[in-house]
């Protein structure tokens, strides 16, 4: 898995982040999706690497600027009662 952090320009409001979510959404095969026009990013979950020329290009298109992309190896934290020994 892998996780992708985009650091978007000209997102003011939850619509903003769901028209980004959305774009992504039908662009690209991913797990998850969340943004924050707050925080001014977007985290994806996916299987595989994204293709950031595309991430770009859709994010882009509908009137946001995208100031960088970063991945890294994610692993999904589990949850368990039971205390490690």
């Amino acid at each position: 898995m892998i996780k992708t952090v985009i650091r978007i320009d000209g997102m003011m409001c939850g619509m903003c982040e769901a028209h980004v979510n959305n774009a992504v959404r039908n662009a690209m095969n991913v797990k998850k999706v969340a943004s924050s026009h707050a925080k001014g990013e977007t985290e994806i979950i996916s299987e595989a690497g994204l293709d950031e020329a595309k991430l770009r290009e859709v994010i882009e298109k509908d009137g946001y600027k995208v100031l960088g992309i970063s991945s890294e190896p994610y692993e999904k934290k589990g949850f368990s009662i039971f205390k490690k020994k």
